[in-house]
């Protein structure tokens, strides 16, 4: 009895470790790299992060039909955070607990830094297609941040440069929806229009996101004569602006951000978004990966890519790379490769500062031309 109970146990192991042999030895269910995906994949803004999530997919799909990363096929864990903080924590959490490598995300500025902590606890490296607010990376708080877009820093004085020495304006209102983002950005706009001397900002205020309307400040803008309204946020509550202003005849001129450069906005504010000025990553649509990233999409999903689409193609491919070149998902070895390699992108040849911020991107002005987004030169 005991014989036979023995050699049933080496039958056993000798099956096991055959079996364990075959996975692993043949890298057949090598352990996989896990990037998550996080951003707001549900709600009013997820115009923004559904994009990213399509991209991730373009070029996961593409790395793991030519092997994967150093012998491991890619898996995408994607977690909605709606683009609010309270939700980004949990979100954060979540793809901690999930075993997460790194992170594609998150898409907004507040959720972004309501999550950073989590990740960089676990070491984990975070890099935004979107995120722009600058004390993302100039604070030194989060070294496991990079992003793929210019900072609001950079954004702002572009509005205002614009605002100023383009559009000559002379009274301008500044107005912000009171989250880390829109305000940020506002604050900044503030500042560089009331060091130059060249304009006096007339009004300076902040809206309640998901209002039914922005009339009481409307009406502000219209008493404080303001030629120009520079406005911090999204497209919702720039929606709501403009279209205000227009049924009340108003001529005051929108200049906004990326949160509102768009489709959504023009679909949603319609004919009243003809004319508004919004700043917004640099057209890039000569770029051959571009130009076959965007065929990619359209033959994939059926339809043009959306917004920061390009930037999280560039990021997944820079998350990519750093992986390949460090030779592992070691977080040391990943935020040197990022700071020390380039990589061919859709945004160009890019790599990161020693802060995160990328090195090669841009901010250009656009203005929507007979429905649609044009970049002014």
């Amino acid at each position: 009895m005991k014989k036979k109970s023995w050699g049933k146990s080496v039958a056993v192991a000798i099956i096991c470790m055959f079996a364990v042999f075959a996975m692993t030895g043949t890298g057949i269910a090598a352990e996989t790299i896990k990037i998550g995906v996080a951003g707001a994949h549900s709600g009013d803004l997820a115009s923004y992060g559904i994009p990213s999530i399509k991209a991730a997919e373009l070029v996961v799909k593409d790395i793991n039909a030519k092997g994967g990363i150093l012998g491991r096929k890619v898996e995408l864990l994607p977690e909605d955070d709606v683009c609010k903080p309270e939700v980004a924590t949990n979100t954060a959490t979540k793809l901690v607990s999930k075993g997460v490598h790194v992170v594609l995300g998150h898409i907004c500025s507040g959720a972004t830094k309501a999550a950073l902590g989590i990740y960089n606890d676990s070491k984990i490296i975070v890099m935004s297609p979107s995120a722009t607010n600058p004390a993302l990376t100039h604070s030194g708080n989060y070294p496991n941040f990079y992003r793929t877009i210019a900072s609001d820093y950079v954004q702002a004085r572009v509005e205002v440069d614009f605002a100023l020495d383009e559009m000559k304006f002379k009274k301008i209102a500044v107005i912000h929806d009171k989250g880390d983002y829109g305000k940020g950005l506002a604050e900044l706009a503030k500042k560089f229009l009331e060091d130059s001397g060249k304009a006096e900002v007339v009004l300076y205020e902040g809206v309640t996101p998901g209002a039914v309307d922005y009339s009481a400040v409307i009406q502000k803008i219209r008493r404080s004569k303001a030629e120009a309204v520079i406005f911090g946020g999204y497209h919702p509550e720039a929606s709501k602006i403009v279209m205000g202003m227009r049924k009340k005849r108003m001529k005051t001129v929108l200049i906004s951000d990326d949160g509102v450069k768009d489709d959504t906005f023009i679909k949603v504010a319609k004919k009243y978004a003809e004319g508004v000025y919004a700043t917004g990553p640099k057209d890039t649509s000569e770029n051959p990966m571009t130009i076959a990233a965007t065929e990619a999409h359209k033959k994939t999903y059926g339809s043009d890519p959306g917004a920061f689409f390009l930037n999280a193609y560039a990021a997944t491919l820079a998350l990519a790379n750093a992986i390949e070149k460090a030779g592992s998902t070691d977080y040391d070895a990943l935020s040197k490769a990022l700071k020390t390699e380039f990589v061919e992108t859709p945004l160009g040849k890019i790599s990161f500062d020693e802060r995160g911020d990328a090195i090669g991107v841009g901010i250009s002005v656009y203005q929507v031309q007979n429905g649609v987004y044009v970049e002014l030169k």
